[in-house]
């Protein structure tokens, strides 16, 4: 899967400050774990993904990068990465599969990229309980058609939101995605913020987009 939008927005917007140890399920290319470790010059970062040749890139992406020493990719579904690990984090991060529901590609490393078969909802959030610390938080990107079921199934499993971001893809247009910060704290919610990435012109970019990117896109001013 190339390089999205949805990855960096997340990787952009995620709180990282006082993140010392940092988990990307689903890691991809390492966009978001690169993004992390560009954003927060203390923290190690797990990066892991079922796919193997994904795996491979990243980690093709971490050596070359200038944080090789703080990023590690495992390749391994998250089932088995529980059942591995002792330690805890502070904070999780996840750009997941969501096309459960849509035409299937015949390639399998998109299927497995696009589709929930590997990584349902409830086995995210319940995972990331047990592998989150006490204060930590997790972020997630998903469509914001799906927003309440995503924020229902994060509650069944001890999750609250503290943050939400609803994007748009221009300011005339309805939300499409959603990028939720969510605690174990059940009180913990400070509020919810709208952002438009285009103004209505094609690649006429907002101020706010631009502003939450600027350290990433090359081409925004």
């Amino acid at each position: 899967m190339k390089v999205g939008t949805d990855g960096v927005l997340l990787g952009a917007w995620i709180d990282v400050a006082g993140a010392r140890t940092v988990m990307d399920i689903g890691t991809g290319t390492g966009l978001i774990a690169l993004m992390i470790a560009q954003r927060n010059a203390n923290a190690l970062i797990d990066a892991i993904d079922i796919d193997e040749h994904a795996c491979e890139q990243a980690e093709e992406n971490a050596a070359a990068s200038p944080w090789a020493e703080r990023v590690k990719v495992f390749h391994t579904p998250l089932d088995r990465f529980v059942e591995s690990r002792d330690e805890k984090y502070d904070l999780i991060v996840c750009n997941p599969p969501y096309f459960a529901n849509s035409k299937r590609s015949e390639d399998e490393k998109r299927r497995l990229a696009r589709h929930a078969d590997e990584l349902t909802l409830e086995h995210l959030f319940s995972a990331s309980v047990s592998l989150l610390k006490g204060s930590g938080r997790m972020g997630i990107v998903f469509p914001f058609v799906d927003k309440k079921k995503v924020i229902d199934t994060a509650g069944r499993n001890g999750l609250y939101p503290e943050k939400i971001l609803n994007v748009k893809h221009n300011a005339g247009k309805e939300p499409v995605r959603v990028l939720i910060s969510f605690s174990k704290e059940s009180n913990a919610f400070a509020g919810e913020e709208e952002m438009a990435i285009e103004t209505g012109i094609r690649h006429q970019y907002t101020k706010e987009f631009a502003a939450l990117v600027r350290d990433f896109y090359l081409y925004v001013d």
